[in-house]
């Protein structure tokens, strides 16, 4: 499973993408599984206000399934005017 990865996301994992590995058995298998993963692997994340996650090109909600098959996209808060 392919996880890019946007922003201060990429500076605290210090890559723009991760490479999961979908069929072991703790593989995440939603989205909020993989936010899960994602801070337990990657303390740092915690410290963000929030963290997007978008599948196929849509912000997703922590109940999707996700699967080898998806682009998924790791989104950092974003601020603007």
């Amino acid at each position: 499973m392919k996880v890019l990865l946007f922003g201060v996301t990429r500076d605290i994992v210090g890559l723009a993408a991760l490479e999961l590995e979908s069929s072991a058995s703790n593989a995440p298998g939603t989205v909020g599984e993989l936010k899960g993963y994602l801070k337990r692997e990657f303390p740092d994340l915690k410290g963000l206000s929030s963290l997007a996650i978008a599948v196929n090109q849509h912000y997703a909600e922590d109940a999707i399934t996700i699967g080898p098959e998806d682009e998924i996209a790791v989104i950092p808060p974003v601020s603007g005017g």
